[in-house]
């Protein structure tokens, strides 16, 4: 798909500063909005919305079709009667970095308590009752994955792991029986689990609506893999490489890169491609992978692919190895997936996160299908052969980025980069007197790709300690949150003027003809 010429700003749900220790989809969620509209930025970049596994990383879910409880706004479950206003005081103050522990520990029973409040007051409660209707529309519509999940969610609490195939052995395979038996055993449980997710798509939904109010298009992002200890394996372990005993055969990384030198083991179970390819009801093919981006299409405006090049090959590696050096490249089924994909839902908005190693049969899956590619201006310094990720190398199809989730904050990059890479930048963008920050946002901005999108961190030009992920490292990441009023009337208007004077004030979906008052005429 063709995008309108547009800028957004990359930041992360958990990043936003509300109350609580962690970020929101309450009142700071639609500040942040409101700040965008003002700044004349029609992206909002999120990373995965899923209830997050190991590590706490978005990128490790217990599912790839539910949203992640921790999300869910206590405020504005007050303010839907959900739950007294007095409950949720002691947990108002913000946290300045996310609190993880503080989450489990506090904010989950909380929204628990509160959906418990829902299940018992919703058919006498006026306020409540409304709402019931809504709620027994969204059991209907997300049944093929929500009954599964919520028992999933409850079992994982039950036995205190959610590593399923440590379970007790009839609900480790699945007997139906010994499933039935748990749902109806744990049958109050679930039915708060449901709730839950009730509450995160409205709030979520409500968000949304605001930002298309604004003509602003949530960019989401799918992760091609999913975790080992997720309802997904465990609802559907034939169309994983599992051996007898339901453990990974093989698993999915990435080979020794510019992040590590040797590599990054992921962990995840990889596909049975030629199972997932096999036709099911009506001859249709890949139809858990129709179901997901389905669903993701019901979340968002726009859908990043992580890790694009896997659909045209993924590295495999042996699931005893440690790394992933020895690990090997298998050929996926690239067009065919699409095609299908294509063809159950339409054209897709999406763009494809072609990062790392690739070759020339990616380039030539994603220009055959059509994606946006990214670009990732940090990474053009290093050597001629980077150059590609510089301005002058850029094609009208791209997305432009100054970092990712992945990269360092880009002052933070600076203060670390080599003397010639320091040489090259000022080389291209001029004295920068060691505030590079603004002159790589301004040449992002003034490239000719499509979508320029910023991360917040580089916004308020930020160092390390701001850093998201660092990829390869286990501990210590998704932990960083915006100061409290930083989304100033004064940064609005700064980017607002950027957007304007390089055309990017335009609705990234919009036809051509309808481009907003700063796009050309």
């Amino acid at each position: 798909m063709e995008f309108q010429r547009s800028a957004g700003v990359l930041l992360h749900v958990t990043s936003l500063a509300s109350h609580g220790p962690i970020g929101d989809l309450g009142p700071a969620a639609h500040q942040f909005v409101n700040f965008l509209a003002g700044a004349k930025q029609h992206i909002w970049q999120v990373l995965p919305l899923s209830p997050t596994g190991y590590g706490n990383s978005p990128y490790s879910a217990s599912s790839a079709f539910a949203g992640n409880p921790a999300l869910i706004s206590l405020e504005l479950l007050a303010e839907w009667g959900w739950i007294e206003s007095d409950r949720i005081r002691g947990h108002a103050a913000s946290t300045s970095a996310v609190d993880f522990a503080q989450v489990e520990a506090r904010k989950l029973p909380l929204l628990l308590e509160a959906a418990g409040n829902f299940l018992d007051r919703a058919l006498d409660d006026p306020m409540l009752s409304s709402q019931w209707g809504d709620f027994e529309d969204f059991r209907v519509a997300e049944a093929p994955w929500l009954d599964d999940y919520a028992l999933y969610a409850v079992l994982a609490h039950e036995f205190k792991t959610a590593a399923w195939t440590e379970w007790p052995e009839p609900l480790r395979v699945r007997d139906p029986q010994a499933v039935a038996n748990a749902a109806a055993d744990h049958a109050r449980a679930v039915a708060l689990e449901r709730v839950l997710q009730f509450a995160f798509s409205r709030q979520w939904n409500q968000l949304r609506d605001l930002a298309a109010g604004n003509n602003i298009r949530i960019l989401g992002d799918v992760a091609i893999f999913v975790n080992m200890d997720s309802a997904d394996v465990w609802v559907h372990p034939e169309i994983f490489e599992l051996d007898e005993d339901l453990k990974p055969i093989r698993v999915a990384g990435v080979p020794p890169d510019y992040f590590s030198r040797t590599g990054q083991r992921w962990g995840n179970p990889l596909y049975r491609w030629d199972v997932l390819a096999a036709p099911g009801p009506g001859g249709q093919k890949f139809v858990w992978w129709i179901d997901r981006i389905q669903r993701s299409m019901r979340l968002y405006d726009i859908v990043r692919l992580d890790h694009f090049r896997g659909f045209e090959a993924y590295w495999a590696i042996p699931a005893e190895e440690e790394t992933a050096v020895k690990g090997k490249w298998v050929k996926a089924p690239g067009l065919e997936l699409f095609r299908a994909l294509e063809a159950a839902l339409g054209p897709l908005p999406l763009v494809a996160e072609d990062l790392g190693m690739i070759t020339p049969e990616v380039i030539a899956l994603r220009q055959q299908l059509g994606l946006a590619g990214m670009k990732v201006l940090q990474f053009g310094f290093g050597s001629r052969g980077a150059r590609t990720h510089l301005p002058h190398k850029f094609v009208p199809g791209s997305v432009a980025y100054t970092g990712t989730h992945d990269n360092d904050t880009t002052l933070g990059w600076w203060q670390t980069a080599s003397e010639a890479e320091h040489q090259a930048f000022e080389a291209l963008l001029g004295p920068v007197a060691d505030r590079p920050v603004w002159p790589l946002i301004r040449a992002a901005q003034a490239s000719v790709a499509e979508i320029a999108v910023i991360p917040a961190q580089d916004l308020l030009e930020l160092g390390a300690e701001a850093r998201m992920n660092t990829p390869a490292v286990a501990s210590g990441n998704w932990t960083w949150r915006a100061p409290e009023n930083c989304w100033t009337d004064e940064l609005a208007a700064r980017l607002a003027a950027l957007a304007e004077v390089t055309d990017r004030d335009n609705d990234p979906l919009a036809p051509k003809e309808e481009q907003l008052a700063g796009g050309t005429e």
